[in-house]
């Protein structure tokens, strides 16, 4: 294979981005637009690979495209990376010369499962963990020149049970190809000794304040200042580690009508400085004028109806091909009438979240799951004859497939991590621990943890299946049967979180024809669209007068062979004529008006 050639891999269908994937530099913005510094480097682009059953390689077999994953047609490989393979990935790179006397930091965005990493053949670290982001502070082993910097990863998938999300070695159903090795930006940035770690803004609707709270490597000095456009509207000093409270004047407040955001400067005097932005709004539950609990936000009552997204890419799998991509279904959720995310079983790129902010959509954020996977179906049988199965007894938690004490605290502090790498965007209002009693433990008491960790947003501690009690919301799935109303559930808001999953096979833009999976088959557009339409109208509209104060159809696009998106795999075919279907969707704020 000639080293420097590249091109995709497989013969599945592609999305429309894929052609404009270079593979000198894919993905090339910069990836923390709630941390900004000016002096970066980006180090994705074709690193040599190769796969053994363990040991290190004698020779690399080929190129492969980071941070695309290896069963990914855009990787350049498309291969699965099996429980007992170990993935290498090698690249060599030279530090910037006006870096000197500087600390480089490497980060690497998220790489799926275990990754070793080591440069110039000195360990640096591992990490554990599919979703998050982890660096290393590299300046004491940079060499003048090139440096080699080796990646080792590996995946067990649904062989073990860390949180995977959707992934499995044998697709089918609702479960998807799986995804191993680098799969985010890894990128290098000088940074001084004395340097930035976080700055997370939580903004306070009632008081018109905001309060920032700057971690850094050392206690020290930090001034904070807040633009509007080019106006500087605040600002003060504190102590890093300590929450440091600005007004904010006449505070124009974040909406999906009205996304407003703020930027934010943080410095050490003299010393390091970064960029970011926040966004003035509050999401919480207040009684209607029938005594029912409902969502608010920024202190009314606010509807939010909104599409299930996997996250899903036919030719990069969980990577969006280009930043365009990965905005596109962000602005069609907007186009279509809809306000809100059900960000699936995945923890996305920050950057994803940067658009849902500057777009206005709201997010529930799901924490992928894991656990023993061979009960889902049996689970699955369970909840739709009406079961209910305790989730803090032993007898529960093994028939969860939560049995093992170890991974319970493995996955807690997953959680604790995704919601602390997460607290910075605008978007989100709920976090949601559990879903369909995957891997489901302790619902209610996790749902305390995060609520404490987090207590400005909402916790959906048991979508679906299995309700606990605990949480904010009475959270109910609803395919193939008539939605209903849980009204007489006041002690928490009623909320459908997963609805719908109509399907329309679209020739010419299917991933496989051998196994379709959907809940109602429509065979037209024109029937497709008059079953959403009494959807809405008969069923979802009439459960609003009942309580209902959320709603999320399955889903935003087909995957794999789910097709039961409102768009097709390869985003081609929008599967509604879009000024109806939009109708349709806003008409469900025109109805909740009369609750406010």
């Amino acid at each position: 294979m000639d080293m420097n050639q590249w091109q995709p891999a497989g013969g599945q269908i592609m999305t429309r981005w894929a052609r404009d994937v270079d593979p000198g530099a894919p993905l090339p913005e910069y990836p923390r637009p709630q941390m900004v510094r000016p002096d970066w480097l980006n180090l994705n682009g074709l690193w040599s690979y190769a796969v053994t059953p363990g040991e290190p390689p004698v020779a690399y077999q080929g190129r492969i495209l980071v941070p695309f994953p290896i069963e990914s047609s855009l990787s350049g490989v498309g291969r699965a990376l099996l429980s007992h393979e170990t993935l290498w990935y090698e690249r060599v790179f030279d530090v910037p010369s006006a870096w000197a006397g500087r600390h480089v930091l490497l980060h690497f965005g998220a790489v799926d499962w275990l990754a070793v990493v080591s440069l110039n053949g000195k360990l640096l670290g591992e990490h554990r963990g599919g979703y998050l982001p982890f660096s290393f502070d590299i300046s004491s082993l940079l060499i003048e020149g090139a440096n080699e910097l080796v990646v080792q990863v590996q995946d067990p998938t649904d062989a073990s049970s860390q949180p995977r999300g959707k992934q499995t070695l044998k697709p089918g159903g609702i479960l998807y190809t799986a995804v191993s090795g680098i799969w985010q930006t890894v990128w290098l940035e000088p940074v001084p000794e004395l340097h930035i770690e976080s700055a997370t803004a939580t903004p306070d609707v009632g008081t018109g304040t905001v309060s920032v709270r700057v971690l850094t490597t050392a206690e020290t000095d930090v001034d904070i200042t807040v633009r509007d456009g080019d106006r500087v509207i605040a600002q003060g000093a504190g102590s890093s580690g300590t929450p440091i409270s600005l007004k904010i004047p006449g505070a124009r407040l974040w909406s999906p009508d009205d996304p407003h955001l703020y930027d934010l400067d943080v410095a050490i005097p003299g010393g390091d400085e970064v960029t970011s932005y926040f966004g003035m709004r509050s999401f919480g539950i207040a009684h209607d004028l029938q005594g029912r609990q409902r969502l608010t936000l920024n202190g009314e009552l606010y509807f939010q109806h909104g599409l299930l997204d996997q996250g899903y890419w036919p030719d990069g799998l969980y990577t969006a091909p280009t930043d365009d991509a990965l905005r596109h279904d962000v602005e069609l959720t907007r186009r279509l009438g809809y306000n809100m995310i059900r960000k699936h079983m995945k923890v996305e790129p920050l950057r994803w979240y940067y658009h849902c902010d500057r777009l206005g959509v709201i997010v529930w954020q799901d924490m992928p799951s894991g656990g023993d996977a061979r009960n889902q179906m049996w689970l699955g049988l369970l909840a739709l004859m009406g079961v209910h199965m305790r989730d803090d007894m032993p007898g529960g938690r093994r028939r969860l497939g939560r049995e093992d004490g170890m991974a319970r605290r493995s996955f807690l502090g997953e959680l604790t991590q995704m919601v602390d790498h997460l607290k910075g965007a605008t978007c989100i209002a709920c976090w949601v621990p559990f879903n369909e009693g995957w891997g489901q433990f302790d619902a209610a008491t996790t749902a305390d943890l995060v609520r404490r960790q987090d207590p400005t947003r909402l916790v959906d501690h048991a979508s679906g299946w299995f309700d606990q009690g605990g949480g904010d919301l009475a959270s109910v799935h609803r395919y193939m049967l008539r939605l209903v109303s849980l009204h007489r559930r006041r002690r928490r808001c009623f909320v459908m979180s997963e609805y719908g999953g109509y399907n329309l096979l679209v020739t010419d833009h299917v991933w496989r024809f051998d196994k379709v999976f959907g809940y109602r088959h429509f065979t037209s557009r024109a029937q497709l669209l008059e079953a959403y339409r009494s959807l809405i109208e008969d069923q979802l509209r009439p459960l609003i007068d009942s309580g209902l104060s959320a709603a999320v159809y399955t889903q935003t696009t087909d995957v794999e062979q789910e097709t039961n998106g409102v768009v097709t795999y390869d985003r081609e075919v929008v599967k509604f004529d879009e000024s109806t279907f939009r109708h349709i969707n806003e008409s469900v704020w025109r109805r909740f008006g009369a609750h406010r």
